[in-house]
């Protein structure tokens, strides 16, 4: 399976670079079976049945999610600006998170980061250290739920 998928993986790569035509399908075919053959021992992963669903939910339910809260993110940070008294509370605040996937976490870091006004700057362990230019309040809970309430209960179910 797991020959199978890299070879698939890599002659979609080919196909897509260098286009749908008779010969490079066969060309591109020989050398995924090639570099399968010799990139086999090399690679690692485990693939996982349930990606299509993951990717579904991805791209359905947490895109549009981050593209509202960046918007709203957008316009607070204009509103800001625009106002003759800056209102800032910057501050450092630690993010608790309940993903344990390295690549969830990532996905969620760079998510925070993306929003303005927040810049997600260290992850250790099962927090996130997150720079924000309006820290309202000291409760560690509230503060997670505000920064990353949405986005987290999405990616929890994306990635375990």
């Amino acid at each position: 399976m797991k020959y199978f998928t890299t070879f698939v993986t890599l002659l979609l790569i080919y196909l897509l670079l260098a286009g749908f035509v008779v010969e490079e399908v066969i060309l591109g075919s020989a050398v995924s079976a090639v570099l399968t053959f010799i990139l086999f021992k090399y690679i690692d992963f485990n693939v996982d049945v349930t990606l299509p669903i993951k990717l579904v939910k991805f791209v359905f339910i947490y895109i549009p999610v981050f593209i509202w809260k960046l918007l709203l993110a957008n316009l607070d940070m204009a509103r800001r600006v625009l106002s003759p008294k800056i209102p800032l509370n910057p501050g450092i605040v630690k993010v608790k998170t309940d993903i344990k996937s390295d690549l969830g976490k990532l996905t969620l870091a760079n998510s925070i980061t993306l929003t303005p006004g927040t810049l997600s700057i260290d992850v250790e362990g099962e927090y996130i250290y997150v720079h924000s230019v309006d820290v309202k309040n000291k409760n560690e809970v509230e503060i997670s739920k505000n920064i990353s309430g949405p986005f987290e209960k999405i990616l929890g179910g994306i990635f375990k």
